[in-house]
């Protein structure tokens, strides 16, 4: 064998062994035979880099669109929809053990249990779509649910009312494919603004704040009849609300909400009422660190919430009840301020928008709903006047006892006989007759033949001729239709909801002015000092640790 040969072979040898080279996990190619590493572009899907990006962004999408954020056609969350997909295919009018609830959800919910039993424990604790049995905790102390099974819980009236349809209900399969899960719901209802959402995914997050049920039915039928409005948040805790800068709900708004703070006597306050997203446990323990740091004087604290908050504290020999009112709301949780961010999942999106913006959509897909079962239910009442009216020519007509129909050969023949017997009555009906149509009428059973009745026939087909005319109104009036929607939706739910917070323009408290004068000045001129830990030298003046001190020079200059 040659040299040249050789060489030729070996250069071969190393050309396949680069080409059955592996990549590392650096990105890198290494070679079989030599170990010489080749890099690979920047655009090769098995670029270290590059997978890290692609899996970053598969799991920021899924946190947002299926995770945390809320759709803004239904306003829930995936794990939310599920649940109430679940409870009405278990719906029955009985309480159903939360336990089994949650097992029937895991049939469309990829994740664990003690998700699912949390959002239900939420959906619950909002007194709107869920009815609910048992122990189910209490948002006024924070207290929580009693186990899953203890617990029981069914749809509400108003969410079998407003949530539900499946003939207008868009589908898709489920995470494993078993089953038939809604993309969503078709709410007829702003529900997203009735409950509030809250929830942080990669990169965003959303704080909608829930608004009361009149007011938002009130806003509804002004956007129908090209109206202004305004909405405002309402809270199941109650208290007071300032919503100078709520911005409409859009981010970079706030609000301020204020507990309720009455006088028992001079000596004892009240706190009757709590700011939204707090509890009795967390509003003692920031006023129990108020007074620890001499923001505030009292004596005790005492808790004894039931049903409604109560939260008594006894102020110290000596101390103005007003000035604490005051000082309570600056330096405790008895006034917190909210930031609302409202953003919201359209079209596969992220979307920040205003409250108003939530509505307008709600409204619109709530009059889409409404005209797609007006059609669907059109259509069905047409199908029943058709049938009625052949039912009756068939009957009337004693078609079935036409010779050439007892005595056809086949079942072709017979459907052509009574095909041809219809001919002279088709101008009259909605449709053109089919064999399916005629195969029905062949199905009717002589007894109901004997039985027929034709002024309960012409009764029948006039009923339906007339719900057909109502639905052409209605349709033709489609605004109007759905202004009365939620003028029924107001009248038979709206008393359960009466606002529980009142709207308020807060006056701007100081903390300066109402903090307790817990420390003592001191100074020593001579050495320049001043603090509150010199106790052997000159006396100033009674202070609070968040005072600020002026210092005046004899040349006029001062410092702070």
């Amino acid at each position: 064998m040659s040299s040249k040969e050789t060489n030729d072979d070996d250069i071969k040898d190393n050309n396949d062994a680069m080409e059955e080279a592996d990549p590392d996990l650096t990105g890198r190619i290494i070679s079989g035979s030599s170990k010489v590493p080749v890099r690979l572009s920047e655009d090769s899907s098995l670029n270290l880099s590059k997978m890290y990006q692609n899996w970053f962004l598969d799991y920021a999408s899924y946190v947002i669109l299926e995770r945390a954020v809320p759709h803004i056609s239904d306003g829930l969350k995936p794990v939310q929809r599920r649940i109430l997909h679940a409870m009405k295919r278990m719906d029955d009018g009985r309480f159903n053990k939360v336990a089994n609830i949650i097992g029937t959800t895991m049939q469309y919910h990829p994740h664990g249990d003690a998700s699912i039993g949390d959002a239900l424990v939420q959906l619950g604790q909002k007194d709107l779509l869920v009815d609910t049995q048992g122990n189910w905790g209490n948002i006024l102390t924070g207290d929580g649910a009693a186990a899953p099974r203890y617990i029981e819980a069914r749809l509400s009236k108003f969410a079998l009312e407003v949530l539900f349809n499946p003939k207008t209900t868009e589908w898709k399969p489920s995470y494993d494919g078993r089953n038939k899960e809604p993309v969503t719901l078709p709410a007829k209802f702003p529900l997203l603004l009735a409950q509030g959402a809250e929830g942080i995914a990669v990169g965003l997050s959303s704080k909608i704040l829930p608004h009361n049920f009149n007011e938002l039915c009130d806003a509804a039928i002004a956007y129908l009849q090209e109206k202004t409005f305004k909405l405002y948040p309402d809270f199941q805790t109650g208290g007071y609300i300032d919503v100078e800068k709520y911005n409409d709900g859009e981010r970079g708004g706030s609000v301020k909400v204020r507990a309720t703070i009455q006088k028992l006597d001079n000596k004892t306050l009240v706190i009757k009422d709590i700011p939204y997203g707090r509890t009795t446990a967390s509003v003692v323990d920031s006023i129990l660190k108020a007074n620890e740091k001499g923001k505030i004087k009292i004596r005790k604290v005492d808790d004894i919430t039931a049903q409604n908050v109560e939260i008594q504290v006894q102020l110290a020999p000596g101390v103005s009840s007003d000035k604490t009112i005051d000082a309570l709301y600056a330096f405790t949780d008895c006034e917190i301020s909210i930031s609302p961010n409202c953003c919201v999942i359209d079209e596969d999106k992220p979307h920040f928008l205003t409250v108003s913006d939530v509505l307008r959509v709600s409204v619109d897909n709530t009059r889409h709903y409404l005209r797609r079962e007006l059609e669907i239910e059109k259509g069905e009442k047409q199908e029943a006047l058709l049938f009625a009216s052949l039912e009756k020519i068939f009957i009337e007509e004693r078609i079935y006892k036409d010779r050439e129909f007892e005595n056809a050969p086949s079942m072709d023949k017979a459907v052509a006989h009574v095909d041809k017997r219809l001919e002279p009555f088709k101008a009259s009906f909605i449709r053109e007759i089919h064999r399916d149509d005629i195969l029905r009428l062949m199905e009717i059973k002589m007894a109901r033949i004997l039985k027929f009745n034709s002024d309960k026939s012409n009764e029948v087909i006039a009923r339906l001729a007339e719900e057909i005319g109502e639905i052409d109104h209605n349709l033709n009036n489609l605004t109007d239709y759905t202004i009365a929607w939620y003028l029924m939706l107001k009248e038979r739910y709206g008393k359960n909801y009466p606002r529980r917070t009142e709207i308020r323009s807060f006056e701007n408290i100081e903390a300066v002015k109402v903090a307790e004068a817990n420390e003592k000045l001191y100074v020593n001129r001579e050495e320049g000092f001043i603090g509150t830990g010199m106790k052997k030298d000159e006396f100033v003046c009674n202070c609070s640790d968040i005072d600020d001190i002026i210092v005046f020079f004899k040349d006029g200059k001062y410092k702070v």
